[in-house]
């Protein structure tokens, strides 16, 4: 007998299951993407908003995700594998920040083009995890996202902005940024997140874990029989 996961798990629990990720692969372009048949979790978010050390933070690697020492060069989807025991339950896709002003234009309309047919076309995606410098808010970049994956998301796919850098706020200005980014999200949750005072950490490491493994009775409890 199986037994089953619970809905919201100890925090060692999911922080244990991020810190399995292991490097899969590359993919400069979408055909390169192999068939995966598990859910997979997309980080997207501006160039700068702190994409790479947000993934290592919640893996608990310090070089998992690489981190480009000028912003806007990764031009590639990184995936991660994510499980125990040999056994892959879930993927991480790192996506290309965008929005960095000294790419060139054509590289930018390429990768824009790219990450729109990825997040509207990517069959086992099943959540996006939007990085963004709460200094600044959501952009018109972020925004033209949002309206990409918008229709996917009435569907089902589920969607995380983490406000990264949040340790530069004070109380007042983190609560003010949370009200207006949850307004223009629209349908998504906003989570406060500091890789430097590991503020959020745990929090979103459980709902990663939750979006991967559906919510089922305690260990313990017994399940409603049919037609009960």
């Amino acid at each position: 007998m199986t037994t089953p996961i619970a809905a919201n798990p100890d925090p060692k629990i999911a922080m244990g299951w991020m810190h399995t990720a292991r490097f899969l692969t590359t993919a400069p372009e979408l055909h390169h993407l192999p068939p995966i048949d598990v859910p997979e979790i997309a980080f997207v978010g501006r160039s700068n908003a702190g994409k790479s050390t947000c993934i290592n933070t919640l893996t608990q690697q310090h070089r998992l995700a690489f981190a480009s020492k000028t912003p806007g060069r990764t031009q590639s989807i990184n995936l991660f594998t994510l499980g125990k025991q040999g056994i892959t339950d879930a993927v991480l896709a790192d996506l290309p920040g965008y929005g960095y002003a000294a790419v060139p234009k054509a590289a930018k309309y390429r990768w824009q083009k790219v990450m729109a047919n990825y997040l509207q076309t990517r069959e086992n995606l099943k959540g996006v995890v939007l990085l963004c410098d709460p200094r600044l808010g959501l952009t018109e970049l972020d925004e033209i996202l949002l309206d990409v994956i918008r229709p996917r998301v009435e569907e089902g796919l589920k969607f995380l902005v983490l406000l990264t850098k949040s340790d530069k706020l004070n109380k007042t200005e983190a609560a003010k940024v949370l009200s207006i980014v949850r307004l223009q999200a629209g349908g998504g949750d906003v989570k406060l997140f500091s890789a430097l005072k590991r503020q959020g950490l745990e929090d979103a490491a459980q709902h990663l874990w939750n979006w991967v493994h559906p919510h089922r009775p305690e260990a313990g409890q017994p399940a409603t029989a049919p037609g009960a």
